[in-house]
């Protein structure tokens, strides 16, 4: 395991700026470096029966590198490449829940609001209990509707019309937990969403997503029809059945593509991480994309059901155990190696499918399949773990430390040099001295002194917030780790300093 980010170096990676219009730059040349994340990917197609593969990276922006293996299919054999089309199933889920999100901007759906009040056959539904709160939409959007997980039938609902759907919603559904007691995956909560956007926009939720999202974004080759996309460079979806591939049959667009209709080629979809890596770091400035920022950033937050999962990777390779939660469309995870992470899959009938962002670091890795259920999950997670090991993830953004944490930091320098808190000034919180008086700072800065000498207080601080940050200073017997956390006032005062020695 390594240290956490805030005590590692970390460089900074330049921002995403891309016009609605622009294309991706022409990936980096696959080299020897790539070699490892390529061999990982080509192994799980091959381990996993898969007939064609596509994965990509993206980093400051763009597509830097695309490696494709096996074929669009077993008959013409035409090879996988970065503009053919696949079915990208369940990371559709990410398109709608930004889309809501849109709406919500816009003052046309609210979060907290029952959803039958955006979709009227939810009214006469029976819970499970005479004290249930409605379904709200925030519960369609992060899976605690009290729905069962229902991906075997889910998935062959997608060419469901309206009317059938209306139908079903009007005769209502069973619960399997109250809802907001518990997550539970649920492609019926996202069709639901889809009904949303369809009412709440007068149109069609695919063109309301087009319209909000991949029009904007230049997604040109992205939509909800499987027959729209040019024979040429589609991906045919097989089956892996009695040590045979069997074609599956290709599944029309309907209500249930909410959750899982989108197609898209690997240039499209490199647009489409970009753009949400750019969302990270907030920062001032200029917000021009098709939703704000701040918005895309919710994407990461959902409900309080955190659990716990391994690191998806191959049977005996090292894995994490990760806290996970589901957002909005992603699943938000801390990993041991990676840090802060999105992730989400696609397994469809026919297709699989995952991403993996790591905005601290603003790069993402993503893959397509056209195998049933050939969920790229290990292959994502183990490419990017090679790609770290060969050192092309980079490091966690740098944070510039702010006016208020710059002075108070020069402050506890000065303290620590001083060898009192008199030369702290005015810079101290009303509580500092009564949790510690001036007498006790200076025996415990004398003892401190006296097991590891002078120190060299100029080394850098590093933020782990506007008003806190950490670091570690180098002295002439050993070292200090510190941390300094400043109270919620104007001007921010030092309301706690922490120094220790660092031992062996």
């Amino acid at each position: 395991m390594k240290h956490p980010a805030r005590w590692r170096a970390s460089i900074l990676l330049a921002c995403f700026a891309m016009s609605a219009a622009a294309q991706p730059a022409a990936p980096t040349v696959s080299v020897a470096r790539y070699a490892a994340a390529d061999r990982v990917v080509d192994d799980y197609r091959r381990d996993a029966h898969v007939p064609g593969m596509v994965y990509g990276v993206v980093a400051d922006g763009r597509l830097i590198h695309i490696g494709s293996f096996g074929v669009q299919d077993i008959v013409s054999n035409r090879p996988v490449d970065a503009d053919t089309v696949f079915r990208i199933a369940s990371m559709t889920k990410a398109f709608t829940a930004l889309t809501i999100l849109s709406l919500r901007d816009q003052e046309r759906v609210r979060l907290d609001t029952p959803a039958a009040d955006y979709v009227p056959e939810l009214r006469a539904w029976k819970y499970p209990t005479t004290d249930t709160a409605p379904i709200r939409v925030r519960d369609l959007l992060n899976h605690t509707a009290g729905f069962v997980t229902d991906d075997p039938w889910g998935d062959r609902q997608t060419p469901m019309l309206e009317a059938d759907f209306t139908r079903l919603l009007n005769d209502g559904v069973p619960f399997t937990n109250v809802p907001g007691m518990r997550f539970e995956y649920s492609n019926l909560g996202y069709a639901l969403l889809g009904r949303i956007i369809t009412n709440v926009s007068k149109q069609p939720y695919d063109q309301t997503i087009a319209r909000t999202l991949l029009q904007p974004l230049g997604m040109q080759a992205s939509g909800f029809v499987a027959g729209d996309v040019a024979p040429s460079r589609r991906a045919l979806g097989y089956r892996w059945e009695d040590n045979a591939w069997r074609l599956e049959p290709t599944l029309g667009p309907g209500v249930f593509g909410a959750m899982g209709g989108l197609h898209v080629s690997a240039n499209d979809y490199a647009k489409w991480v970009a753009y949400l890596l750019s969302a990270w770091p907030p920062r001032d400035g200029a917000d021009d994309g098709p939703v704000r920022r701040a918005s895309v950033r919710e994407l990461a937050q959902g409900s309080n059901f955190a659990r716990f999962r391994k690191r998806p990777a191959r049977a005996g390779a090292p894995a994490s155990r990760q806290s996970i939660a589901y957002g909005m469309g992603m699943n938000a995870a801390i990993d041991d190696d990676l840090g802060f992470t999105l992730s989400h899959s696609g397994g469809y009938p026919g297709y699989g499918s995952h991403v993996l962002l790591l905005p601290d670091r603003g790069i993402g890795v993503f893959a397509f399949t056209n195998r049933t259920y050939g969920g790229a999950s290990v292959a994502v997670w183990d490419a990017a773990m090679a790609l770290d090991k060969a050192g092309l993830l980079g490091s966690e953004r740098t944070r510039v430390p702010g006016r208020a944490l710059s002075a108070a930091y020069a402050t506890a320098g000065a303290i620590y040099r001083a060898g009192s808190l008199a030369v702290a000034g005015d810079q101290l919180a009303m509580n500092f001295l009564l949790d510690r008086d001036a007498n006790g700072w200076a025996m415990d800065l004398a003892k401190l002194k006296g097991q590891v000498g002078s120190c060299d207080t100029g080394a850098a601080i590093s933020p782990t917030g506007e008003l806190t940050g950490d670091f570690v200073w180098r002295c002439a017997h050993g070292r200090v780790k510190g941390s300094l956390n400043l109270a919620p006032t104007h001007p921010a005062g030092i309301q706690e300093l922490l120094l220790a020695p660092i031992l062996p």
